[in-house]
């Protein structure tokens, strides 16, 4: 898959475990509209939300804020403008934070001058993230949204055939 293609997308899962983050806070962050799938949404139970890769980097990239002590109030300010940009924008994105506020970089001279003014304690790169989630990302499986759902194959294991001879009758 390409980084950026909106017809594949990943199954809630699969985003939790290329973020490092739990099937929880994936629900209840696209519950309050932090990181909605951009691929497909949810439509009733038992439905899959389907998340691009961007929406992954930036789940990824909020898990980090949150590590960091970053509030979710700011976060939300950070993920907004995240929106904004393109995957290759983003690699181009150091994100810096005093703990309170999240700041947005994307020159080395910006990044000098908010150290220099004594806010910067920690730094996201934003490629960094992308780095490592397009290396997870390569080993778990996408699905087109375009797909039809097809049903599951037939098993020919013994107890399995015992059921549908049970429901049949």
């Amino acid at each position: 898959m390409a980084p950026g293609d909106d017809v594949v997308g990943y199954r809630g899962p699969t985003a939790c475990s290329a973020a490092g983050i739990t099937y929880r806070q994936l629900d209840y962050w696209a519950r309050t509209e932090l990181v909605m799938p951009t691929v497909r949404t949810a439509s009733g139970s038992g439905s899959q939300r389907l998340y691009s890769f961007k929406d992954i980097l930036v789940l990824k990239v909020v898990k980090r804020l949150l590590d960091a002590g970053v509030s979710l109030q700011n976060i939300r300010v950070a993920v907004e403008a995240l929106r904004l940009r393109g995957v290759d924008d983003l690699a181009q994105v150091t994100l810096l934070s005093d703990g309170a506020t999240v700041y947005e970089c994307t020159s080395s001279e910006e990044v000098v001058d908010l150290l220099q003014g004594g806010q910067g304690v920690f730094g996201i790169a934003v490629s960094g993230a992308l780095r490592e989630l397009r290396g997870s990302l390569a080993h778990l499986p996408a699905e087109r949204a375009d797909a039809v759902d097809e049903p599951a194959p037939s098993t020919s294991d013994e107890l399995s055939q015992r059921r549908q001879r049970r429901t049949a009758v």
